[in-house]
Parts: structure tokens; sequence; C-alpha cells
């Protein structure tokens, strides 16, 4: 491929509704030598129209199937609801165009699989935007415990709030409660932060897990109306990983007035604290504390002012652009250094894990 701008089509961008807007436009506009917007297809072309003017873009396209079928597209990015990730990214497959597609990459391990078996078979970049996994803070926290900071790694513990999955929602965000849609506690928020706990610790090996739903019902706000939620607000694992350090973790619904984000890992030589506003650690800016040796109390463990020169200061922002930077590179020198669909495979079998071994088990 060229050094020209790689083209990009969105399917799923609208001004109204958060996270294509609020993440991935102002990532690529820090990457301008690397990618350019160009298209965009929504569930109209009245949609696609509304978007395309909002962010000057050149196509709308009247639907999906058109945008991936466009010689105009490089790169299709699937920022829609988990349910439609499927046909949408098969569709730009068959079309041989390279993929960013949002975590979950399926509704479920089997779906998963498919796409992954799909993308191998096209021979084209196909990542997964979990996008923990590039934050600097887990790629300098992966280094201190490569360093041997905290000694040879006895255990891990973690506890976050997912912000949804409380007691009310939005209309917008209503379907997070409905767990068939594959948008849930545990595949969303628990989902990013497992990713990146395989990136500094290593893979899962055992694992017991127990899914209990303590709010049977979800208020929505601007509709006034109270609708059923059949997705599970607390979950609760723990095993050992492959290294054979144990692990625990506790995820709840809504949000703490106290701990939100507390994920700590304890070694024989020392231990670590990362912590954050809240469950979603793809997310929220990163701090991370720790003490080794005599040192008694923890302190700073800040990467250094290296990591973050050049990328964007919101961490939102800023993680989006580090997978676009390793899917433009991959593009162009037919590597394969983004998170990939293989990845979110491996990802899928976790949580699928998680899933059946919390199915016997008393849920509600």
């Amino acid at each position: 491929m060229t050094d020209k701008p790689i083209r990009i089509g969105f399917i799923g961008l609208n001004p109204d509704i958060q996270w294509a807007a609020k993440a991935h436009i102002p990532a690529l506009k820090s990457l301008p030598d690397e990618f350019v917007v160009v298209g965009v297809a929504n569930t109209s072309l009245a949609s696609a129209k509304k978007a395309a003017e909002a962010f000057g873009l050149p196509h709308a396209f009247e639907n999906a199937q058109a945008l991936v079928n466009s010689p105009e597209i490089d790169l299709v990015v699937v920022t829609v609801k988990v349910p439609h990730h499927r046909e949408l990214v098969t569709a730009a497959l068959n079309a041989g165009k390279h993929v960013y597609c949002e975590w979950p990459l399926g509704n479920g391990l089997a779906e998963a699989r498919e796409l992954a078996d799909l993308a191998e078979t096209k021979g084209v970049v196909a990542a997964v935007g979990t996008q923990m996994r590039v934050a600097p803070e887990v790629e300098h926290l992966r280094q201190l415990i490569a360093d041997g900071y905290v000694g040879e790694v006895l255990s891990t513990t973690l506890v976050g709030s997912g912000g949804s999955w409380g007691g009310e929602t939005d209309a917008a965000h209503a379907y997070l409660y409905d767990k068939s849609n594959g948008a849930t506690l545990l595949s969303i928020p628990l989902g990013h932060m497992l990713a990146g706990m395989r990136e500094v610790l290593g893979g899962f090996n055992h694992l017991s897990a127990r899914m209990i739903n303590r709010r049977n019902t979800v208020y929505v706000t601007d509709t006034e109306q109270t609708i059923p939620s059949t997705s599970h607000d607390q979950i609760l694992v723990h095993g050992a990983l492959e290294s054979g350090a144990t692990f625990s973790i506790h995820y709840r619904g809504g949000m703490s007035r106290g701990t939100n984000l507390l994920w700590e890992i304890n070694g024989t030589e020392g231990d670590i604290q990362v912590t954050g506003a809240s469950g979603h650690g793809q997310m929220v800016q990163l701090v991370i504390r720790g003490a080794n040796g005599d040192t008694s109390e923890l302190a700073p463990l800040t990467p250094p002012a290296s990591a973050y020169s050049g990328w964007p200061d919101n961490s939102v922002v800023r993680n989006v652009a580090r997978v676009y930077a390793l899917i433009a590179q991959d593009i162009r020198s037919d590597t394969r250094s983004a998170p990939s669909f293989s990845d979110a495979v491996a990802l899928h079998e976790t949580i699928d894990a998680i899933e059946h071994s919390a199915a016997g088990k008393e849920s509600k």
C-alpha cells in the first residue's frame, strides 16, 4: 500500500450518539498522516447524510453494503450495537476490506470464532477495540511485572463498577439490560479489564464464577418507564492464572460512593495498586502506585513522560488512537500488532468459561 492516508468508512457514526463521535473521530484527527475518514453508512440514508454533513465527509452511503463495496474505502470501522457485528463485519471481510470492530467482537463465542476464521481466510487486517491493552499505563505495568518489581506474582484482586447496569438508564442504553444483546456488565467493562489483565499477567487457567441479578427492573429516565432487566449486575470470579497466581474479581452494576476501580497485584517482593474513576479501564485515566523491598507505603509509579508524548491528553481518545496507529502499521507493513480477531476469540473464551461456570448456579 502507498503512504497515502488510509481511507476509512464508518458503519455507525452519529453526531447525536457518543462513542464514535467522542472517541474515534478525535483519535483519527490526531493521526492525520495515517487516516482520512471519507464515508459513513447508518440505519438510513438520511442519517448517513446528517453524519456526513456534521463531520465534513464526502460520502454518505445508502447502506452498509454500499459502503463496504466502495472502492473509496480501505478500512471499515464498525461501531454499532453488538447484535449487528456479525452481519456487518462479515460483509466487510467478504468485500476484502480491512476491519476495525468494537468489542465485543461477536454476540458470543461462536460468532467471534466465525469472524476470526473468515478474517484469517481473507488475509486482511482485522482489529478489535480492546484498547486497554495498549494504554500507556498498561504497557508500563506490564514492564514493571516483567522486570520483577513485585517479584513472583502471588495473587491479583479486581473490584470494579460498571456505571451502567444500575437502577436507572436512558432509552439509548436500555438495550444493555437485555442479556441476549451481548452487551453486558461481563462482556463490556469486565471484558475490557480482562483484556488488560491478560496483557499484564498472562492467561486464565481454572476459574469458578457466579453471576447474580439483584435488580430485576431498571427505570428509564427519559421515557419514565420501568422495564425488565435480565443482565446480571453482580459478577464474582475466582481461580488461578496460567502462571499459578490466584485471582479474585467482583464487578457490580452502577457506581459506588467508594471504590469504582481497584486492581491489586501482590508478589513476593512488592505490591501494586491500579485505580480509576470507573470499572471501564479502557477509558479512564489509570493511576499506578506501588512499593517493594523495604518500602512500606505505596508511591506513584507513573509511566515516563515519553509514553504520553505525541498522544492526545484525553485517556479515551488516546487509547483508541493507539489502536489506530497499530492498525496503520499493520496495513502498511502486513504485520499483526493491533489487537486482533484471534485475540478477541481468546477473550471471548474466558467470558464463555465464566458464563458456563455460573450457569448451573443460582443467578437471581
